[in-house]
C-alpha cells in the first residue's frame, strides 16, 4: 500500500537525494497520519528501507534536524513530543496547489475581471466623454487637454465639461465561497480513499484564493451527522468519522455564513460521494442509510430551493458512480438551478478550479 500510494513522490536513482525530496514525501505522509509526526516519521523510515531515500552522508536523523532548523517542526515543552508548525501547514497547502493546479501563475489582488465597465479598480485603455457623477480621479488629463485644444484653440485656451475625457475602469468582482466537504463514513468505504483528494482540493483552493484573490472570502465546512466550520490550519488533518450524511445541516450552515458576507457574488461548492441520510429534528437524529428516504430528501430539496431564491448557486462535485445517487444529484441541481460534475478522484481538482475561475467572471 505504501509503495503504491507514494511511488510518485519517491525520487529515482538519477535524482539528487536530500532535504527537498524527503520534505516532499514528509508533507504527504503528515496528511495521511492526520498530523501525527511520530507516525509519519516511522512511515518515512519504512519507505527509506524500501527505496533507499537517504545516503551514507545524509540520514533521517539529519532530515529531522533540518525540519526543526527550517521551522517545519518544533518540540512541545509540555509533552516533549514533536509537532508541526504553521510553516508546515502552509507548505502542505502550497504543495496541494502545485499538484492540482500545476501551471497556475500568481497574479495581482482581486483579479476577477467581469465583462462590464464602471467604477472599479484598474484603468483600461478605453475612454469616453465625461458624464455627471463621474469621479474626478478618472479624468484622463492628457486626452482632456488635447480635446480642449481642438475645440477651442490654443490662443484662448479653456477647458469645459464637454472637453473632459474619462478613462474606463474594469470592474473587479469579489466572491464569497463556501466549500462543503462530506466526512461521512462512506468517504473511506470500499477500499477507496475519497477524503484525501477532497482535502487536497480544499487546501489548493484556499491557497489559490490567498495568493491570487486575497479580496475574496473562503469558508470551509465539513458535514456528517452535523455540520461545523473548520479552520485553514486544520484542513490537512481532517478525518472521516462514523457519520451519516446530513447535507441539510451543511447547506444551512453555508447559507448562514454567506448571509454575513457583503459581496454580491456568493456560491457553494459541495464535494460529496453519496445521498443525504440524516437530518436533525428536535435535538434528535433521524437516520436512514437504506435507499433514498423521502423525508430526508424533501428537506434537503427545500434547502436547495432556498439557496436558489437567495441567488446562491450550488455546484456539486459528485465522486461516486452509482446511477441512483447521480439521479439524486441531478434532481438536486435542477431544484437549485446550479451545476453538477460527476468527477473521478483524479480529475476533481481540475473541475473545481475551472468552475471557480469561470464563476469569478460573472455576477450571480
Amino acid at each position: 500500500m505504501l509503495g503504491y500510494r507514494f511511488s510518485k513522490y519517491i525520487p529515482n536513482s538519477n535524482e539528487v537525494k536530500g532535504f527537498p525530496s524527503l520534505r516532499k514525501i514528509f508533507l504527504q505522509l503528515i496528511q495521511y497520519t492526520n498530523g501525527d509526526v511520530g507516525e509519519a516519521l516511522q512511515w518515512l523510515n519504512e519507505l527509506d528501507k524500501q527505496y533507499q531515500l537517504t545516503t551514507d552522508s545524509y540520514g533521517i536523523g539529519d532530515f529531522i534536524d533540518d525540519l526543526k532548523r527550517e521551522g517545519y517542526l518544533t518540540d512541545d515543552p509540555a509533552s516533549g513530543e514533536i509537532q508541526v508548525t504553521g510553516k508546515t501547514e502552509q507548505a502542505i497547502r502550497s504543495s496541494a496547489l502545485e499538484e492540482i493546479f500545476g501551471k497556475l501563475k500568481k497574479s495581482s489582488a482581486g483579479n476577477h475581471t467581469s465583462s462590464r465597465s464602471g467604477q472599479g479598480d484598474d484603468f483600461n485603455a478605453d475612454t469616453r466623454a465625461f458624464q455627471f457623477g463621474d469621479n474626478l480621479d478618472s479624468i484622463d488629463v492628457t486626452a482632456s487637454i488635447h480635446n480642449a485644444q481642438i475645440n477651442h484653440g490654443i490662443d484662448q485656451f479653456q477647458l469645459t465639461d464637454d472637453d473632459l475625457s474619462i478613462r474606463e475602469k474594469d470592474h473587479l468582482s469579489q466572491t464569497s465561497t463556501v466549500l462543503m466537504i462530506d466526512i461521512s463514513h462512506s468517504m473511506i468505504l470500499y477500499g477507496e480513499d475519497r477524503i484525501t483528494p477532497a482535502k487536497k482540493v480544499a487546501m489548493a483552493l484556499a491557497e489559490l484564493i490567498r495568493i491570487k484573490y486575497p479580496k475574496d472570502s473562503l469558508d470551509i465546512i465539513v458535514f456528517g451527522d452535523d455540520a461545523w466550520p473548520v479552520q485553514l490550519k486544520d484542513l490537512p488533518f481532517l478525518q472521516v468519522g462514523p457519520y451519516h450524511t446530513n447535507t441539510y445541516a451543511g447547506l444551512e450552515l453555508a447559507m448562514d455564513l454567506l448571509r454575513r458576507r457583503k459581496t454580491t457574488n456568493k456560491q457553494i461548492f459541495m464535494i460529496t460521494d453519496g445521498k443525504p441520510t440524516c437530518i436533525k429534528e428536535n435535538g434528535r437524529y433521524y437516520k436512514n442509510s437504506f435507499g433514498l428516504d423521502r423525508k430526508v430528501i424533501s428537506k434537503t430539496m427545500n434547502m436547495a430551493h432556498q439557496c436558489r431564491r437567495l441567488k446562491i448557486p450550488i455546484t456539486t462535485f459528485m465522486i461516486a458512480k452509482d446511477p441512483y445517487l447521480q439521479q439524486f444529484v441531478r434532481e438536486f441541481t435542477e431544484a437549485n438551478q446550479g451545476k453538477a460534475f460527476y468527477s473521478s478522484l483524479n480529475g476533481l481538482g481540475e473541475y473545481v478550479f475551472e468552475d471557480f475561475e469561470r464563476n469569478r467572471k460573472k455576477t450571480f
